[in-house]
């Protein structure tokens, strides 16, 4: 048992260094992929069925295309156009699996090592953990076979098989709690096929188990997108309810399908693996044609709520007709945007006071919803400038777009910097000196309080806010270059606090001066349509004498 559950590790392990190794490598032209090949529905089935063989896990394409399908970028019909494939693509990945090529494992995890080793490049490395990744994968099916053998005189288990083989209803849920508990439908029809070989499954058991690992394959994509908005859910929901038909169906015909599926099956082992193929090929076959129909009631089910949960509250579709209102609502959520910035820069100032790393992990969710309504702004009026706007209405919706973009470049800073380096503080236990941690924290409030300026300035365009926003960059360039001398002074006083956080305070300083940047920009626009903004801040060079 223990050698069992050894083995299912390993192979969890191996999925999931393919899985971020292929995303490392190849992350951003996956999105762009799979975003771009949904122009009809044989298209979007391809996409997803390539996506997920790359990545060896359909929960990770889900995923992606919920958050293509959240933001606007396509309709439900395409989205379960792509999921379609990648349960054909997981079911694939299975075949190949399949095939007895163990003797790769330990040429691909030392290909995979030293690749690894000498590569310097993020791509590289990213190639290399995948390449590491499948051979772990082909290493614990070896060891899955192995430890599957003894099963065969096992008492306990020929009982526990025997009772599940007598309720086939028990077996689905059985398979599928596994499937939900390791994240991953492959790794749970895997065991199965070893059980198999074993002998210690039979056909119709078999065929039952794969039918519960298909069905909690897809739960977790659901769970995940439990916060998003409605046309996110779809995807995951429809996925989720489309398995679970087939499943109700199939439970009919599990004997018929095993012997059929026996014909063609030379092994207990690849029976398993067919009727595997042959459930989500014979699912696809059936729901591609009633894609439409299908994307009509996941909107029944799943209407737009714009004013619940923490998706987009004011972007209305019926207000695009109208740009003054549509103008008003995007400001509206764009100013929403900004009081979730602010919030993320509190809760990073309170992780530093008190060493929380609690409050860092709510930074990164608080992150993605930025990022989500910065995508949901940017649609909603890109639609609207497909119609004709006045000049005033188009100067207007560039200058939210290029807010709302700011704001996501703050959030990221937050996020993707600040966050990390109150993480290092709070895992190295490290400590600013007490001038040092007053500077930083003045630093923060100064960026907050510019924060909320800015939010001012954004709404009633007021020049002379502006004009105060842009004079607290040349007072905030001073301050971090006050404090940098401050802390080097410090230094070389031999503080000690000031030896051991000497990068952090420099690199909070230079990210906070970064935020601060982001801010101002807001008041460019407003300063340049009032003619009070130069073009150069250079003194024009005199002539010669």
């Amino acid at each position: 048992m223990l050698d069992l559950i050894g083995a299912v590790a390993l192979l969890l392990w191996g999925l999931r260094m393919v899985k971020t190794g292929v995303r490392r490598a190849f992350g951003a032209r996956l999105r762009r992929w799979i975003a771009a090949g949904t122009r009809n529905r044989p298209m979007a089935f391809g996409v997803g069925l390539a996506a997920t063989m790359a990545l060896q896990s359909s929960t990770a394409t889900a995923l992606m295309t919920a958050s293509f399908a959240g933001s606007g970028f396509m309709n439900s019909a395409m989205a379960q156009a792509i999921m379609l494939g990648a349960n054909v693509g997981t079911s694939l990945v299975t075949r190949i699996l399949a095939f007895d090529i163990h003797w790769l494992a330990p040429l691909l995890v030392a290909v995979g090592v030293g690749m690894f080793t000498i590569s310097e490049a993020k791509p590289h490395k990213g190639i290399a953990r995948a390449v590491l990744g499948l051979g772990l994968m082909l290493l614990s099916l070896h060891l899955l076979g192995q430890s599957t053998e003894p099963m065969r005189q096992s008492e306990v288990v020929r009982a526990l098989m025997a009772s599940l083989d007598t309720v086939p209803m028990l077996a689905v849920i059985v398979a599928a709690v596994l499937a939900i508990s390791s994240s991953s439908s492959l790794a749970i029809v895997l065991l199965v096929m070893s059980l198999a070989a074993s002998g210690t499954v039979g056909p119709s058991l078999g065929v039952t188990l794969i039918l519960g690992a298909n069905l909690g394959g897809a739960i977790p994509p659901v769970l995940a997108t439990l916060g998003d908005g409605p046309p996110a859910r779809r995807v995951t929901v429809g996925n989720l309810a489309v398995r679970m038909l087939g499943c109700v169906v199939m439970l009919t015909f599990v004997d018929q399908a095993a012997s059929a599926l026996s014909g063609f099956a030379s092994d207990p082992a690849q029976l398993v693996v067919y009727a595997h193929i042959a459930f989500n090929l014979l699912l696809a076959a059936i729901m591609m044609p009633l894609l439409d129909a299908f994307s009509w009631a996941m909107r029944r089910l799943l209407p737009e709520t714009p004013m619940q949960g923490d998706g987009s509250r004011h972007l209305n579709q019926a207000s695009l007709s109208n740009p003054a209102m549509a103008l008003a609502g995007a400001v509206r959520e764009t100013l929403h945007i900004g009081d979730s910035v602010i919030s993320m820069l509190q809760k990073n100032l309170e992780a530093l006071r008190r060493n929380d790393t609690k409050l860092c992990s709510d930074i990164a969710a608080m992150d993605d919803e930025v990022d989500r309504l910065n995508e949901q702004v940017k649609v909603y009026l890109s639609n609207l400038n497909r119609t004709i706007l006045e000049e005033d209405n188009a100067q207007r919706s560039a200058e939210i777009v290029s807010y709302a973009i700011n704001l996501e470049h703050i959030g990221d800073i937050i996020d993707k910097n600040l966050r990390d380096l109150v993480e290092k503080k709070i895992r190295n236990q490290l400590s600013f000196s007490a001038e040092g941690a007053a500077e930083i924290e003045d630093f923060y409030m100064r960026t907050l309080e510019n924060l909320r300026i800015a939010q001012s300035v954004f709404v009633a365009r007021d020049v002379g806010l502006a004009r105060q926003l842009v004079g607290m960059k040349v007072d905030v360039r001073h301050y971090e270059q006050q404090s940098a001398a401050n802390h080097l002074h410090r230094l070389r006083d031999g503080r000690i606090e000031s030896v051991q956080t000497s990068a952090l305070h420099l690199d909070i300083l230079r990210d906070l001066k970064r935020i601060n940047a982001h801010v101002t920009s807001i008041a460019y626009p407003i300063l340049k349509e009032a003619g009070e903004l130069r073009d150069s801040r250079l003194i024009e060079a005199k002539g010669p004498a």
